[in-house]
């Protein structure tokens, strides 16, 4: 099995694991492709790993600056055909080619955002399987905005792309899907281990806040991360930020002793001992968070994250803050709301409906078959 990633980080990779886990477990030999960048987060997940080619920093870095405060249908476009389907698939090509040539995978899993290996697999006629990162019809649409590149890539690449399987770990409740071939799984239980006692034996509640790790490349993102420290230091809880690999903590400085920061603690490890998860809306930590049953506080940043917000407030899980100005634009991310958002997680603790609302969907994803089996029926179909 290969598994196939593009820029993005941890939140990229992260669906890929299900799969390539079940697969390892049956005995499959596996591998993920991606760009240089993403090496180090595949070596730790402990994949083997086979670098592509990746977009050169003076391209990417203006469209990374830019995705969180332009207007929705530009950052749409600027994601969706020109990094992903342009830059970065033409980038990936060529040791994508030379990857499936070689190594003749039988089965591709890719992430939404990495083309090279769609078309590669269906030009050499290998089977490929989409695995959601989000919202079923906001992959759907980002394939439609891509569409102009795709089909420059390889004619009838959009179509190929919505025709293939597409399994998804998201509760159907709130991920209705456009796809014509969907399935759903559950993930097998990651074991946690305890977090260090960064705070001296107190009991308060945890609250667990990340931002992913796309917010550490942008140049606001250590003013982004003191507004957050600002909103969290006086409330009586127990607080653990994570910023990622990229970001240096030292540009903090002193933080509240009721904060601890650190580039990384493994997700399965912070929500087993959280009470609540401040995070961006992405799909990894929100839905990671409702799976374990716990209510969160979305700031959303860019790209499907206000999309994530919508359907948890629609579920009562939880509450989120809006960034938008009255004409419909974004406030920069450094002008957070540091009162809104120590207001949202207190009110979010103290009313239970939204812990229940949170119980409610992980029910829901645990009644999902695992993936070890959907692994097997998609081997075999």
């Amino acid at each position: 099995m290969l598994g196939a990633c593009s820029l993005g980080g941890a939140g990229h990779l992260q669906p890929l694991r299900a799969p390539l886990d079940a697969a390892r477990r049956l005995g499959a030999d596996t591998l993920v492709a991606g760009p240089p960048a993403i090496a180090s987060i595949v070596g730790q997940a402990g994949l083997g790993f086979a670098a592509c080619g990746e977009p050169p920093e003076e391209l990417v870095a203006p469209i990374r600056e830019r995705l969180p405060v332009a207007p929705a249908a530009e950052a749409s476009v600027l994601g969706n055909r020109e990094l992903f389907g342009r830059l970065a698939t033409t980038a990936m090509l060529p040791g994508m080619e030379r990857l499936v040539s070689d190594w003749r995978p039988d089965l591709i899993v890719r992430e939404p955002c990495e083309y090279a290996s769609a078309v590669m697999g269906h030009r050499e006629g290998v089977a490929v399987v989409q695995v959601a990162i989000g919202l079923a019809d906001v992959e759907w649409s980002a394939i439609g905005v891509a569409a102009p590149a795709l089909d420059a890539h390889r004619s009838g690449l959009t179509d190929e792309c919505r025709s293939t399987p597409y399994v998804s770990r998201l509760p159907a409740s709130l991920d209705p899907s456009p796809f014509p071939d969907t399935r759903r799984f559950r993930e097998a239980p990651s074991p946690a281990t305890a977090l260090p006692d960064w705070w001296d034996d107190s009991d308060r509640p945890l609250v667990y806040v990340s931002l992913g790790t796309v917010l550490g490349h942008m140049s606001t993102a250590a003013s982004v991360y003191r507004a957050v420290i600002a909103a969290v230091a006086e409330l009586e809880v127990r607080v653990l930020l994570t910023v990622g690999r990229r970001f240096d903590t030292a540009e903090l400085g002193a933080v509240a002793p009721n904060v601890r920061v650190e580039p990384w603690v493994d997700q399965a490890d912070a929500l087993a001992e959280a009470d609540l998860v401040v995070c961006h809306g992405g799909s990894g930590t929100t839905y990671g968070a409702l799976a374990a049953g716990l209510p969160v506080v979305i700031v959303p940043l860019f790209a499907d994250q206000f999309s994530n917000a919508r359907r948890v407030v629609a579920a009562g899980a939880g509450v989120s803050l809006d960034r938008r100005t009255p004409d419909g634009a974004r406030h920069p991310l450094d002008r957070i709301d540091i009162g809104g958002l120590a207001e949202a997680i207190e009110h979010v603790r103290a009313d239970d409906s939204f812990r229940r609302a949170a119980r409610d969907v992980a029910d829901e994803m645990a009644a999902f078959p695992t993936i070890d089996r959907l692994l097997e029926d998609l081997c075999s179909s």
